[in-house]
């Protein structure tokens, strides 16, 4: 009999942006709670819903393993989990019921379990991992070692890092109880290795060979960011930053290479390389093993323009990275308190692709205070810097961040998207819901028009200018139309979704009465 079922709700049949692009990674902070629970003795199994139809496959598991607990446990590297999207919400729900119906003691650990504990215990769990849960879990599996006992005699104060509901006498409250919150782990390099054997790594292989004719797996070299981007929701980890060493990173991916030849890696970090002489130690490590493996990560522009780092990044075989650029407009840049300049941005852009390595901006609209003029900075700055690809996104306010409280009182029902092609406005931002969608499609296909622009200036086969230019032509046919519609979207009138828009002061909408 399996001790601990682990899984995750993020299903990528449930994406369909995501599903159309078919970029599968297996959970990887599943794998590595499912590797610390195996280590210290349990018997553990992994349901992945990545590549699963639907829940029915998490209940099938269920009743063909006979799990004493049942731990919905999310990827906290994976940024769309963070993102706490509306379909996945009500998989995790529908999960929670499902063990619950067959016997199963339900934790639950993630960014919206952590941000909104009361929904999931409302549903079922008996209770929920708060922020990082690798050691917390451990101690839970613990204290429900001796399985017959009941929930209500367990005095979950105990362990730190835990939200619960009372129980007994005071049960019927309802009220929300939480243990004092469980220091971060600071030595990432004790972690054991992520338990990839307990994913059918073959059929992500073969699922990647498909589509894009080579085989990307995911690491991580760091937990958390010390930044204070105001609306980068940080329940997990916080404000904290720990780093592995490069020579632990090094290991793993050497035993990666053995066990399963990826032909490209993903390092998931928020931020890689941000301790100074990391990049350069590892990249000497890996010419030194004759160990390289092209790979993409993320990075600030402030970091890259330091001496030696896109060097560095290029020695390690760093194919791409992307930057959270965000805006064009210095003034959304410092509303947002993102730390950077867009002078920063050109520059980190230049170095990396000067030394041969591609760079992605991640850009986002819609921050309050956005007006036409910044809208347009941005673009101007995407034609500048001629990164080679980017993804655009709209503000989006999770709780825990001043973001988020600056706009409460605007947020109307829907507070999270359904999908991550949602790009919905939530809150009384500059422009309603449309304009951002169609901002979306005139951004890309100036674009597109540009790379394949770019593409016919290079020496290729005549099949591939052949389709270079007719994707040239379409999309630059097209671009007029779309700036058109961008401009009558622009017209529209965004009234607000919330309390705000229904007539109610700011300081009501934020400071809401009892009866309310």
């Amino acid at each position: 009999m399996t001790d601990v079922l682990f899984g995750q709700s993020y299903y990528l049949r449930f994406d369909p942006k995501l599903w159309a692009a078919m970029q599968p990674y297996p959970p990887l902070g599943t794998l590595y709670a499912a590797a610390a629970a195996r280590a210290h003795g349990y018997q553990v199994a992994l349901f992945d819903a990545m590549l699963a139809d639907s829940e029915q496959e998490w209940a099938a598991m269920i009743d063909r393993d006979r799990p004493r607990v049942a731990v919905i446990y999310e990827d906290s590297f994976n940024y769309l989990s963070k993102m706490c999207l509306l379909r996945m919400r009500q998989a995790a729900f529908t999960m929670i019921a499902m063990a619950k119906a067959r016997g199963c003691r339900v934790a639950v650990c993630g960014s919206d379990a952590s941000d909104h504990p009361q929904d999931y215990l409302s549903q079922g769990a008996d209770v929920i991992v708060l922020g990082e849960g690798d050691a917390t879990l451990l101690e839970l599996l613990d204290a429900w070692q001796s399985w017959d006992a009941p929930i209500d005699a367990l005095d979950y104060q105990q362990i730190r890092g835990l939200a619960w509901l009372e129980h007994g006498e005071r049960a019927a409250t309802g009220a929300v109880r939480r243990s004092a919150r469980r220091p971060d782990i600071r030595d990432l390099d004790a972690l054991p290795f992520p338990a990839w054997d307990l994913i059918d790594v073959d059929r992500y292989r073969r699922i990647w060979m498909a589509r894009h004719g080579f085989f990307s797996m995911n690491m991580v070299t760091t937990r958390g960011c010390p930044y204070h981007c105001n609306w980068c929701a940080k329940p997990i980890w916080g404000q904290r930053y720990t780093t592995r060493s490069p020579e632990h990173v090094v290991a793993e991916l050497r035993w990666l290479q053995q066990h399963y030849q990826p032909d490209h890696i993903w390092f998931v970090d928020d931020i890689m390389g941000l301790k100074p002489g990391w990049m350069a130690r590892y990249a000497d490590l890996l010419e030194r093993e004759g160990l390289r493996i092209p790979f993409k990560c993320l990075s600030r522009a402030d970091l890259l323009i330091r001496d030696g780092t896109a060097e560095a990044l290029a020695r390690a075989g760093c194919q791409i990275v992307w930057i959270g650029a965000e805006s064009g407009s210095q003034k959304i840049l410092d509303a947002m308190e993102k730390g950077t300049r867009v002078e920063q941005i050109a520059e980190a852009a230049r170095r990396l692709q000067q030394v041969g390595v591609h760079v992605g901006f991640f850009l986002q609209f819609g921050y309050p205070g956005e007006q036409l003029s910044d809208i347009e900075q941005t673009l101007a700055m995407v034609r500048a810097c001629r990164p080679d690809d980017i993804g655009m996104s709209v503000s989006y306010p999770l709780p825990g961040t001043p973001f988020f409280e600056r706009v409460r009182g605007e947020l109307g029902a829907k507070q999270n998207w359904q999908d991550s092609d949602d790009l919905a406005m939530l809150y009384q931002g500059p422009f309603p819901t449309q304009f951002y969608r169609q901002l979306h499609r005139t951004l890309h296909c100036e674009f597109r028009a540009r790379k394949a622009w770019d593409a016919l200036q290079q020496p290729v086969a005549l099949t591939k200018r052949g389709r270079a230019a007719s994707a040239f032509v379409w999309y630059r046919l097209r671009l007029p139309v779309e700036r058109v519609r961008l401009a009558l979207h622009a017209r529209i009138p965004h009234t607000g979704l919330g309390p705000i828009a229904q007539g109610m002061r700011p300081e009501e909408a934020a400071h809401p009465t009892p009866q309310e």
